[in-house]
């Protein structure tokens, strides 16, 4: 009997000990993204008494933020009880730019003689 009741003690002080650290179980989890403007010129020059050039120019930038955090704990439980669907993140940027020239000499003939 002696042994049953030092049992139950234990029991109880164990179970007293440890209600609080799992009532204490949480998660929170913030995640901010900034971004800036883009800023971004282009100069295209030439030079000469008979040059020719076409230029197509296309300027590429991407001021997104990536981002993929998952707020979950996983306890009690096992890893199969969860489902992600829709996870990931990536940021795709495939610009495409066609330049059509349609390159002339206009030049006025004179003839001297």
């Amino acid at each position: 009997m002696k042994k049953l009741m030092l049992l139950a003690a234990v029991l109880a002080m164990v179970i007293v000990a440890a209600v609080p650290a799992i009532a204490q179980i949480g998660q929170e989890a913030e995640q901010e993204a900034e971004s800036g403007d883009v800023n971004q010129s282009f100069d295209v020059s030439s030079t000469g008494d008979n040059s020719n050039q076409c230029a197509g120019i296309q300027g590429v930038a991407n001021t997104g933020n990536a981002q993929n955090q998952l707020d979950l704990i996983q306890y009690g439980s096992e890893a199969d009880d969860f489902e992600f669907e829709e996870v990931g993140s990536t940021i795709t940027v495939s610009p495409a730019s066609t330049t059509t020239c349609d390159q002339q000499v206009n030049q006025a003939a004179s003839a001297s003689g």
